[in-house]
């Protein structure tokens, strides 16, 4: 597979078209352009009738270039890249970098296309894409583009080294709210690809991004840890923290569904005003496995006495029962 690399030589996960699909695109292209000239055609026949042959000719030759080559460009522009065909077909045109195209991309594209496709009925087309080790035409060379395919199967995500064992929870403490997830997914195709990349232009790069992310979170490097190590202790520790967080969430989710199961007043299981976790929560227990929680305060003794049932004096307290009936036992004197 032919990989797109980027300006700071980040591999990206495009796959070039081939021929065939291209060609299908084209032909897509081909029959709505032709039908669009056709009817275009005949309403300017209908209204041009009363016009000598001269006006004709140059109404005609207006149309052919304003709908078979302007109307491609225009498409294009606006599209980004994405013609009927192509989006038919699961293609896109890209620049040579990976970016969306603009207008001056698609006029070379559309002008050289004429001559390429129109005029020599695509043979020419089809052997620069043949030779070609990317699948392009002489009009892609010529705008620096590159047809790539959108629709591609889902492959298993890479995943991130390991930082080494003296750096791991060393950023405990570190913010990382305010690093954008631009920055996430740039650090993240680093680490996942720095073995692919020149070890000169990799540092570079790491360094730079080592750079980037210490701005972000208003700790500087510490000295001694290398750029690359950083990045991955970094990483690490948001995943850790990812982990945590949907942890605390599935415990939740399993309390709260297990609470309605059961018939439990939702109350029981998450206090009112609070979406999670917070201050001041602790677990509702009761019966002999509150005996093993402690620290809990008054609220966790009055919920485990009242779990336990009242005791034996308590109806005397109240005056509303009368104590317990004798039994006829004495302990010996």
């Amino acid at each position: 597979m032919s990989e797109l690399v980027t300006g700071d030589a980040v591999v990206l996960g495009l796959r070039p078209a081939k021929l065939p699909s291209r060609a299908l695109a084209v032909v897509i292209d081909l029959a709505v352009v032709g039908a669009a000239f056709v009817l275009v055609s005949i309403g300017l026949a209908v209204a041009t009738a009363t016009l000598d042959d001269a006006a004709l000719a140059a109404v005609s030759v207006a149309s052919f270039l304003l709908v078979l080559v302007g109307g491609p460009i225009a498409v294009e522009t606006l599209s980004r890249g994405r013609s009927l065909g192509k989006l038919a077909c699961g293609l896109r045109v890209v620049r040579d970098d990976g970016g969306p195209i603009r207008f001056r991309h698609a006029l070379v594209r559309g002008a050289v296309g004429v001559v390429e496709i129109l005029l020599t009925l695509g043979v020419v087309a089809c052997i620069a894409s043949l030779v070609s080790a990317r699948g392009r035409r002489l009009g892609d060379v010529f705008a620096g583009t590159l047809v790539v395919r959108e629709r591609v199967p889902a492959l298993r995500a890479a995943a991130v080294p390991p930082p080494p064992p003296w750096l791991v929870g060393r950023f405990a403490g570190l913010d990382l709210s305010g690093v954008p997830d631009s920055l996430w997914l740039a650090v993240r195709q680093y680490l996942t690809r720095m073995h692919q990349l020149d070890a000169q232009v990799g540092g570079a790069m790491a360094e730079r991004l080592a750079g980037e992310l210490a701005g972000r979170t208003g700790v500087p490097v510490p000295e001694g840890v290398p750029a690359g190590a950083y990045l991955a202790a970094v990483v690490n520790e948001r995943q850790a923290r990812d982990a945590r967080r949907m942890f605390v969430a599935a415990q939740e989710s399993a309390r709260e569904r297990g609470a309605r199961e059961s018939g439990a007043p939702e109350s029981a299981v998450r206090p009112s005003g609070s979406g999670g976790v917070g201050p001041g929560w602790a677990p509702v227990v009761s019966g002999p496995v509150a005996e093993g929680f402690e620290g809990f305060g008054a609220g966790a003794s009055e919920r485990s006495a009242s779990a336990e049932g009242p005791g034996p004096d308590a109806g005397v307290a109240d005056g509303r029962t009368s104590p317990p009936a004798a039994t006829g036992f004495a302990p010996p004197a």
